[in-house]
């Protein structure tokens, strides 16, 4: 009889490197580590390895085991009913030796080959089965029209692309809450390398990553307070997690239209801790590229004086951070490197799973106490992961292959604010625009209602945007990223001006 492996992360299971499973004495139980083995004969013939049902059909790999005299006298079962996993009693270590499965195996010939090894004396069966592409766990590309699909409500929407996930197959792991991840370690020491700060960590996304920076800071200063800019992400976005799980107070300050605050009014905000009616100020966050106020890019001139005030006039008692989920897009519009643009500051949070086009994760750069304490903090939010390495190799892809092609994200964000511009659509800043981010409203005189646009457009011209941003909800944002192309960006300023103007 075959015995079933469920689990839901069956394909990474298979493509790990051969591992040893142990086997335990009667009545202990399976740790908990896929896959849990349940044994439905005492001859250990066969094992059928398939993943949960709602992936039976994408994947099905069957592997046989020898079948030798000695081998069937080893293994014994004790079959526990309750939790249907197995207890084997008086058996040795065995090995499943599993061929890792390419990109090549899943995207061209949808075939996969696994074998089950034992010891040399042991006859080894192998078979072969059919896998469907990768493209059939995705959503659909085509909307009701059967046309193709141009999504610009975000850069996190991204894909991964083929040879990003060959290296996310044939990456090396280990357990990254040990600080034991070989691919986890290369790609932060790479981090820090890019930004010439000393120490860096890998998070499961930018919203943790600002968050550790947070209480990292604040660590030793339990009345804290951070200023920040009144439209940043920190403030608007991620669940105010810097007052409710963080316990610091906010100081919201102005922005103009280029992401900037005014000098003179962080001197305003600032509190020393000389006076009990008031928190003491211990960090100002900086946004770069400022998402709410159109992805500008915030000079390094500007980073550099804020760093100046903190360290000349503030005796260094506050420090900086820049949530740089897109800095990689502001470092490229301006011509600078980033660790040049973030010099000025003591830590910074960037993406991996915006413009870059990871599928998920973020890096928190700075000095090596920071770090520690920062590693405190992740563990205390759920953030610490274990075999992470196959999600930071194509973090480190993403850093290695996809910044210097972010241009033309920016390049294709100008052709859309452009386009509607010139057919009278309001933008900020004049229709200036610095990244990959396009905010919009609509014409005194448009054809159709703010509230209509997002599905007509998606309906008859398959584009999908984000709207209701702003006071009032009258502004939409359009971003490009690399499952963008020319063709998308003209049938999305086609669409637009058809609905709302033509």
């Amino acid at each position: 009889k075959n015995c079933r492996v469920v689990t839901s992360a069956a394909q990474n299971i298979i493509n790990t490197q051969p591992k040893t499973f142990p086997i335990h004495r009667t009545g202990e139980s399976i740790p908990s580590f896929p896959p849990y083995l349940a044994l439905s004969r005492k001859t250990f013939e066969n094992i059928t390895m398939m993943p949960s049902s709602s992936h039976r059909q994408s994947l099905q790999v069957i592997i046989l085991s020898a079948r030798s005299s000695r081998r069937r006298r080893d293994f014994k079962q004790c079959f526990s009913r309750s939790n249907n996993r197995i207890a084997l009693s008086n058996c040795q270590h065995h090995q499943l030796a599993r061929k890792p499965i390419t990109h090549h195996d899943v995207l061209s010939s949808r075939q996969i080959t696994t074998s089950s090894s034992f010891p040399s004396t042991e006859r080894t069966r192998t078979t072969t089965t059919s896998i469907e592409p990768l493209s059939s766990f995705s959503s659909s590309s085509k909307n009701n029209n059967n046309s193709k699909i141009t999504d610009l409500r975000s850069d996190t929407l991204t894909s991964p692309t083929p040879s990003m996930l060959q290296t996310a197959l044939r990456a090396p792991t280990g357990d990254d809450v040990l600080s034991e991840d070989p691919t986890v370690l290369s790609l932060e020491a790479y981090a820090a390398s890019l930004f010439d700060k000393p120490s860096a960590l890998f998070v499961p996304a930018g919203t943790m990553g600002n968050l550790c920076a947070i209480l990292s800071h604040c660590h030793y200063n339990k009345s804290s307070e951070m200023i920040m800019g009144k439209h940043s992400h920190i403030n608007l976005y991620e669940g105010g997690g810097y007052a409710n799980l963080a316990g610091v107070s906010g100081k919201l300050v102005e922005e103009d239209e280029d992401g900037k605050m005014d000098v003179e009014d962080l001197r305003d905000a600032f509190r020393r801790d000389d006076d009990d009616h008031y928190a003491k100020t211990v960090l100002v966050a900086l946004e770069n590229t400022h998402n709410m106020l159109g992805g500008v890019a915030v000079e390094k001139g500007y980073v550099d004086g804020i760093g100046r005030l903190a360290k000349d006039e503030w005796g260094g008692e506050v420090k900086i951070h820049i949530d740089g989920a897109r800095i990689f897009n502001a470092a490229i519009s301006l011509g600078v490197s980033v660790g040049e643009l973030c010099e000025g500051a003591d830590s910074v949070t960037f993406c991996l799973s915006k413009g870059l086009g990871a599928p998920m994760g973020a890096v928190l750069v700075g000095d090596q106490e920071f770090i520690r304490l920062a590693r405190r903090a992740r563990k205390k939010l759920g953030g610490g992961m274990r075999q992470a390495g196959v999600m930071a190799a194509m973090g480190m892809y993403a850093l290695e292959n996809h910044v210097q092609r972010l241009a033309e994200d920016h390049e294709r964000a100008k052709r859309l604010a452009s386009g509607l511009h010139d057919m009278g659509f309001w933008l900020p800043r004049g229709g200036k625009v610095d990244t990959n981010v396009v905010f919009f409203g609509l014409p005194e005189d448009s054809k159709i209602k703010k509230e209509e646009l997002p599905h007509l457009l998606f309906e008859k011209y398959g584009v999908k945007i984000a709207g209701g941003y702003s006071s009032g909800g009258k502004l939409f944002r359009l971003v490009t990223h690399m499952d963008v192309d020319d063709e998308g960006v003209e049938k999305a300023i086609e669409g637009i001006a058809s609905l709302c103007v033509n």
